[in-house]
């Protein structure tokens, strides 16, 4: 028979989802062809073992173990690209998404929709399984900002279940940009035309086991996301927020240089004070945010710190060297100083990039 659907299950941390993962699918694909694909982001608590280890007696079941790589959207990905199926299918590991709808998904596909989306806000649907009131808010606030951006009235943009044929699926996949958890509206953004999309609707569940990956870095990598389309990927989408990062450590720096002078330090006491908090600052954004797939925990943190420091402490030599020499150059402080901070960022940049956050 020919395999029909590949459903991918991007996971970490949700060993005691799998199992109940397989069953559920299992009862809602009767008399279909499927497998599904779990991508795992080699999690701590052994979801891979538990996947392999069911894989062993279920050819439907495979893994794929990720080293060194992290992210929702790259998973779905990899996973994806790995499947031979006709169609394929988008739901999440932790229960929350109603895997009974894939067959009407699958039915509209079939019927002609480029992409079935399930959605939590058309009649039928419920979206009670949202755990806190900031889950809700953050869930609002991203809907309507990527129906403005995408120009569509889908109703639930953010949805992380859908189901769109796998040829479709490839000629998208180069377009792109694997970043953040809403692979949904990148897949949206990167159509050349606009999608014909049925929507089904679903009763998003209460989460039972495992705990929620939604919080506030995952908006801001939202809005990354339509950042990098808006930019067409001219500016790598990392350099932007390493870059962004580096505004807030000034905006740092000089306030704590004021409060350090007005407690009586003289300015190269404050400065050198402002300096290393502005610089521990920079280090926990960008550890939080703009390398969130590399994030480094523990020991590994210290002495990434330590060395991010020594990094920007080179970059700062660059950053007036540089400065010096195009001013006695040319007498333009402004342009000198601007040619000089650019070096420092690009520094700081390719350096932090190699070496504190490198992928091992």
């Amino acid at each position: 028979m020919t395999l029909a659907l590949t459903v991918v299950v991007p996971c970490y941390n949700e060993r005691a989802n799998i199992a109940p993962m397989v069953a559920a699918l299992d009862k809602a694909l009767t008399g279909l062809s499927w497998e599904v694909v779990f991508v795992d982001d080699d999690s701590p608590d052994g979801t891979s073992v538990e996947a392999k280890c069911i894989a062993q007696d279920d050819p439907r079941v495979r893994c794929i173990r990720r080293i060194g790589r992290r992210g929702l959207s790259s998973a779905v990905i990899e996973g994806a690209l790995s499947s031979a199926a006709e169609h394929i299918a988008v739901i999440d590991g932790d229960m929350q998404h109603d895997e009974t709808r894939l067959p009407l998904m699958l039915q509209a596909v079939r019927g002609g929709a480029d992409m079935a989306v399930g959605s939590r806000h058309v009649e039928g649907g419920d979206s009670a399984g949202l755990s806190s009131p900031l889950r809700v808010k953050l869930s609002q606030t991203g809907i309507r900002v990527a129906q403005a951006v995408t120009h569509t009235h889908l109703s639930d943009p953010m949805s992380g279940f859908f189901l769109l044929r796998r040829d479709l699926f490839e000629v998208l996949a180069g377009r792109l940009t694997g970043q953040g958890f809403k692979i949904l509206l990148d897949l949206i953004l990167a159509a050349p035309r606009s999608l014909k999309i049925s929507e089904i609707p679903y009763k998003f569940r209460p989460r039972t086991a495992g705990e929620s990956k939604l919080d506030v870095l995952v908006l801001a990598q939202f809005a990354g996301l339509l950042l990098d389309k808006a930019l067409r990927g001219t500016v790598p989408l990392r350099f932007i927020s390493f870059a962004l990062v580096g505004v807030v450590g000034v905006l740092v720096n000089i306030l704590v240089m004021l409060v350090a002078t007005r407690l009586g330090d003289d300015f190269g006491q404050a400065q050198t004070i402002g300096t290393i908090i502005a610089m521990m600052v920079n280090f926990q954004l960008n550890n939080q945010l703009t390398y969130r797939a590399q994030r480094l925990k523990g020991a590994k943190a210290w002495r990434g710190l330590a060395l991010f420091m020594i990094v920007c402490g080179l970059g700062a030599i660059a950053n007036i060297g540089i400065a010096k020499a195009l001013y006695a150059e040319n007498g333009l402080s402004l342009f000198s100083g601007a040619a000089g901070a650019a070096v420092g960022v690009v520094w700081n940049y390719a350096v932090s990039s190699t070496l504190v956050w490198r992928i091992r």
